[in-house]
C-alpha cells in the first residue's frame, strides 16, 4: 500500500475540482498534488506531478475522457478512476473507459447528492486503485481486445433443462474487462446457462450488458424480473438488485438488504443457484476487492459443484479470488486467459448429480 497516495483531479468544472480536492485532502493517506481542467492539461502535468491515481472526468471539451485515458495508458500508465455522469451517454462512455484501462468509476456529485458519500466512495476506490499493477494491466488493454466479435455467429438460444450446467460469474473492480475477455472466448454452442454478477450501480449495467453482447458470440442481456435461464444466454444482474433463482428456471430481482455492502451480491446468486441446481453449478470468481463470493463458493463445494478462481497473476485486485483460495474452496485457480477453456472443459465433462 502506498503510504501517501498522490492524486491528480481532472474535471471541466472548477466547482467539482475544488470540492473533490478539498474533501480528499482531509482524508489521511491521500495527497492531492494538483488539478487540471481538461485532458490536454492533465497529460502535461502527469509526467511532472507523477500521481499514483488520476480522477478523470468522462465528458470534457478539447479532449474527452476516453481520448485522455488512451493517451495516459499509452504514454504514462497510471491508475485512473473515471468521474461519470448518470446520463445514458455518460454510462456508455464509462463502460468503454473500463474496457480500455480505467480501474473504476464514481458517479459525479450533483445538487441532490450527499457529497460526503461520494467522497467516501471515491477515497475507497483511490486506495484500491493505488494498489493496481497498472503496467501489468496495460498489456490487457489493446485494441485487439476491444474489437467486437462480429465475425462470430451468435449462439442459438436453446431451452434449459434441469441438470444442464449453470455458470455463475462474480466480479468487482477490474471486472468489466475480465468479463469481456471470458465471454468473448466462450463458444457459441456451449451447452450451459450463464448468470453474471458485477458490482456496479444502477444505470450502468445496461450499458455493460450491451458492450458484452457486442463482443461475444453468447447472447448477453441485463436480467429482467421473470427471465428464464437458457443455453446460449447470459443474464447480467442489474445494478442495485440481487438476482435469485426460483422455480421454472426463472430469475427474480429483489432489493433485500445488501451483502458485503453491495447489491447485487455474488453470494446471494450463488446460494440461490445451489438451492435449485445443486452440483450443476459452476462458480467463477474474478478480480475484485473484498470477500463476496466466498460464502457462495462454500455452498457450491458442499453439493459437489465446481469453483473456478482467477489467479493472482492476472487479477486487477486480488481480493475476492484470494478470499476463496484462502478458504480452501477453489478447485481451479487459473489466469484470466485460461478461464474460458477451463469452463468449456468442465461443461463438456460435467457429471451432474441433482
Amino acid at each position: 500500500m502506498v503510504s501517501s497516495i498522490r492524486v491528480l483531479v481532472v474535471d471541466d468544472s472548477p466547482f467539482i475540482r475544488y470540492t473533490i480536492a478539498k474533501h480528499l485532502e482531509a482524508i489521511p493517506g491521500i495527497n492531492v498534488v494538483g488539478s487540471a481542467q481538461n485532458g490536454i492539461e492533465a497529460l502535461a502535468k502527469i509526467p511532472t506531478l507523477k500521481p499514483d491515481v488520476v480522477t478523470l472526468d468522462v465528458e470534457m471539451p478539447n479532449m474527452d475522457g476516453l481520448t485522455a485515458l488512451k493517451s495516459i495508458m499509452s504514454d504514462c500508465p497510471t491508475s485512473v478512476i473515471m468521474l461519470s455522469s448518470l446520463t445514458r451517454q455518460g454510462s456508455r462512455t464509462t463502460i468503454q473507459a473500463l474496457m480500455r484501462g480505467a480501474v473504476d468509476f464514481v458517479t459525479k456529485p450533483t445538487a441532490s447528492t450527499d457529497i460526503r458519500t461520494v467522497i467516501e466512495e471515491l477515497a475507497t476506490k483511490i486506495k484500491t486503485a493505488a494498489q493496481v499493477r497498472i503496467s501489468d494491466w496495460k498489456v490487457r488493454t489493446t485494441e485487439q481486445d476491444l474489437k467486437p466479435a462480429t465475425q462470430n455467429p451468435k449462439s442459438k438460444i436453446q431451452p434449459f433443462h434441469l441438470g444442464d450446467p449453470v455458470i455463475v460469474i462474480g466480479s468487482s473492480t477490474g471486472g468489466p474487462q475480465a468479463l469481456q475477455q471470458v465471454l468473448t472466448e466462450i463458444p457459441a454452442d456451449l451447452p450451459a446457462a450463464i448468470a453474471i454478477v458485477q458490482h456496479m450501480p444502477s444505470g450502468f449495467t445496461s450499458s455493460l450488458a450491451r458492450r458484452l453482447n457486442e463482443s461475444s458470440s453468447f447472447n448477453v442481456q441485463e436480467a429482467a424480473d421473470g427471465d428464464r435461464l437458457a443455453q446460449g444466454l447470459a443474464l447480467l444482474a442489474p445494478g442495485d438488485y440481487h438476482l435469485r433463482f426460483v422455480k421454472d428456471k426463472r430469475v427474480v430481482l429483489e432489493q433485500s438488504p445488501r451483502r458485503h455492502h453491495v447489491r447485487p451480491a455474488v453470494d446471494v446468486t450463488l446460494e440461490s443457484a445451489v438451492e435449485h441446481y445443486k452440483s450443476a453449478v459452476i462458480s467463477v470468481i474474478l478480480t475484485g476487492m473484498g470477500c463476496d463470493g466466498t460464502a457462495g463458493a462454500a455452498c457450491v463445494k458442499s453439493v459437489g459443484g465446481q469453483v473456478v478462481v482467477e489467479d493472482e497473476s492476472t487479477s486487477v485486485v486480488y481480493g475476492m479470488p484470494r478470499s476463496v483460495v484462502e478458504a480452501g474452496l477453489a478447485d481451479h485457480v487459473v489466469p484470466l486467459p485460461k478461464i474460458t477453456s477451463t469452463l468449456v472443459e468442465l461443461v463438456n465433462n460435467a457429471t451432474i448429480r441433482i
